[in-house]
């Protein structure tokens, strides 16, 4: 990472600060920012905003989108030429959800012996488990799996391939993991070898690609991204699913909610459960039309 990386962190009360993401989500410029929002301070109800840039443009707009929202004190901090990501995760602690134990190398003297234990390596992909989005994905999941089987499971985002990996190990036999972004796929598929997962994992852009469409109808879509495109995806998804098929979506803030069910309820699904984590929430949908 050059020296001129920076983290952008904002703080305030948290309808602004969920506000704020949201305006980060609706910026097609802003696609491919990374950032989290978390409670920081119960008491004096302070939530906060971790933005990591991508380059001095991204930079610029996630700083000025946030500062545009009075009531947020903006600070933006020069990332040290290291390999910080690793050193954040290194002081991460194993998560619980359900069944599901996601773990990194740090962590492998504590694995458990009665859960389906996950070995994750970010490295540059999103999903480590800690994320609200893919705990909550994760949650889903599992309570789906009290009642139900899931014979063909696509990830759509894979990310590092988390979601697709705990679809293999709880006995789908089919396991797919769809990405736009190289690297993220090349992870993902090291990731499944790593806990000898049978999932696949391919750079694709789009549903419609034959890697993704050749192993459908899927009973299980994830989605774990963001609100605009778990939208525009919405038919999409409706069409790689068979009918009865559940979909997990998250990557959403609770206040865009409405808008993202909405979208899925007029393809002809209805909502079964809402689960909610920090800022973030995960819906869960059946397709019964």
């Amino acid at each position: 990472m050059s020296e001129s990386a920076v983290q952008i962190i904002a703080r305030g009360p948290r309808a602004i600060a969920e506000a704020a993401a949201v305006s980060l989500d609706s910026d097609p410029l802003l696609e491919g920012a990374t950032y989290s929002i978390l409670e920081e301070d119960e008491d004096k109800g302070i939530w906060r905003i971790d933005a990591f840039p991508n380059d001095a443009d991204d930079a610029r707009g996630i700083e000025a989108r946030l500062k545009a929202h009075d009531g947020l004190t903006v600070i933006v901090e020069k990332l040290a030429d290291a390999d910080w990501l690793a050193m954040s995760l290194s002081g991460l602690p194993p998560v619980r959800a359900g069944r599901f134990f996601v773990y990194g190398a740090h962590d492998q003297g504590i694995v458990p012996n009665n859960t389906v234990n996950l070995k994750i390596d970010a490295g540059a992909a999103f999903g480590t488990g800690h994320h609200g989005t893919t705990v909550g994905c994760l949650v889903a999941f599992d309570e789906l799996l009290k009642k139900e089987r899931f014979e063909r499971v696509l990830d759509v985002g894979c990310g590092t391939g988390v979601l697709a990996i705990a679809a293999a190990k709880t006995g789908s036999k089919i396991a797919v993991g769809t990405d736009i972004d190289q690297p993220s796929v090349r992870i993902a598929n090291e990731n499944a070898k790593l806990n000898m997962a049978d999932a696949r994992f391919v750079h694709a852009f789009g549903l419609n690609d034959r890697k993704v469409r050749q192993h459908g109808p899927y009973d299980l879509v994830f989605a774990n991204i963001l609100a605009p495109p778990l939208v525009s995806l919405s038919q999409d998804i409706k069409n790689a699913l068979s009918l009865g098929g559940v979909a997990i979506l998250s990557g959403l803030l609770r206040t865009q909610e409405r808008r993202v069910s909405a979208a899925y309820l007029s393809r002809g699904f209805v909502l079964e459960r809402r689960i909610h984590r920090d800022a973030w929430s995960a819906l869960v949908l059946r397709r019964v039309g």
